[in-house]
């Protein structure tokens, strides 16, 4: 009988300073952030740029909303509803998000019909409670059963610790939410329905005579800021999700926990332009060059070399000092037949303690079953390791 797989992990010293080359940069004071859950990405090296508390789980507030709007989207491209497609308002979405209830409302009147275009935009441009319901209601039948699909969807796309009792974020207990989750979230949106995401840019939201600026107090005056949203939990604090785009470079920005709005709006423009400005570009590995290898079981060779198809790119911060450290990690030893191109395993870069990065890595090339000699070797081996184990 074969051995458990045991988790493989392979160190590497990369070698390359931080600070080298570096230029000038306006360096962000990062510890006066006063966000108490934050998580900053480069969209196109996917480095980590800042993290605090990032998979801590918090209530989402109005930030909710990216995921119900994911979930609209979704279904438009599917063709289950579309623009055109109108929905009742019910007395539920008038009262708890309409015109009685005091929240971002599109003040949709009671029993009147919407169609889905006019309740996308009030929903990215306005936030609107009443809108997100009534979305809700007409695609699920209760806001209940759509907030399970708003969770379902979510752990399809990866979102671990995201969950979601109603449309809007309101105050329930059951919304959760974090940090990273949000910036997987943010980049869904923005990849897979840009028609969609457009909306959240637009300066203003005009319906039934009824005119509003965009809620988002980053989207003016903030260089680069074409999305998302932003919120506010009660004994939590003001949050936001944040997408920006400078010089061909963007980044997404998730962070929750600010004292009052001036932080929330002072410090994420801060984090921003250090985001853009502090970091030099360096490729640790080019694409297809061995980064490592594996080992495999009962295969015609003990090992496989490991490559990512891609370039593999980090950002780090300019000026500051070390290196980067490295780990190949996989399961193993790998079981034949292996194909090449086939995932095998992932290479870690570190700065420090801190993860830069994670990047799936392939085999190089294919390993076949090997000779029976050879197997019954492996199966010792194997056998004593899992023992010392």
């Amino acid at each position: 009988m074969r051995a458990a797989t045991l988790l493989s992990i392979a160190v590497l010293g990369l070698g390359l300073a931080s600070g080298a080359a570096a230029q000038t940069a306006t360096v962000a004071p990062l510890t006066e952030i006063r966000a108490k859950q934050a998580y900053v990405i480069d969209d196109e090296s996917g480095t980590v740029l800042f993290s605090r508390a990032e998979t801590e789980v918090v209530p989402p507030a109005s930030l909710a909303k990216l995921m119900t709007m994911a979930v609209v989207f979704a279904a438009i491209d599917k063709g289950e509803i579309t623009p055109e497609t109108a929905f009742r308002v019910s007395e539920h979405a008038w009262r708890t998000g309409g015109a009685p209830s005091g929240t971002a409302a599109m003040f949709a009147k009671l029993n009147s019909d919407v169609a889905v275009a006019d309740l996308v935009r009030a929903v990215t441009v306005q936030f609107a409670n009443d809108a997100c319901i009534i979305l809700a209601e007409g695609m699920e039948g209760d806001e209940t059963r759509f907030a399970a699909r708003m969770t379902e969807e979510a752990r399809a796309l990866g979102l671990e610790g995201a969950r979601f009792v109603n449309a809007t974020g309101l105050p329930a207990d059951g919304n959760a939410v974090t940090m990273r989750d949000l910036v997987t979230l943010a980049q869904h949106i923005r990849l897979n329905f840009p028609a969609g995401y457009a909306h959240y840019a637009e300066p203003d939201f005009e319906w039934n005579r009824i005119r509003q600026r965009n809620r988002n107090p980053l989207l003016a005056g903030t260089t680069g800021v074409d999305g998302l949203a932003a919120g506010y939990a009660e004994g939590f604090g003001y949050s936001t999700v944040v997408s920006a785009e400078r010089g061909g470079r963007r980044v997404f920005a998730a962070l929750a926990g600010f004292p009052d709005e001036k932080a929330r709006l002072g410090d994420t423009r801060k984090l921003l332009d250090w985001a853009f400005t502090g970091f030099t570009k360096k490729t640790v590995f080019a694409a297809n060059e061995v980064i490592g290898e594996a080992s495999v079981y009962g295969g015609a060779s003990g090992s496989v070399a490991l490559v990512s198809p891609e370039p593999v790119d980090v950002l780090v911060e300019s000026g500051a000092s070390g290196g980067l450290r490295a780990e190949i990690v996989y399961r193993g030893p790998l079981t034949v037949p292996v194909a090449a191109g086939q995932k095998v395993g992932a290479l870690r870069i570190y700065s420090g303690e801190r993860l830069l990065k994670e990047t799936p890595l392939q085999a190089a090339a294919a390993v076949e079953a090997g000779s029976l000699t050879r197997r019954a070797v492996d199966a010792l081996v194997e056998l004593a390791a899992f023992w010392r184990w």
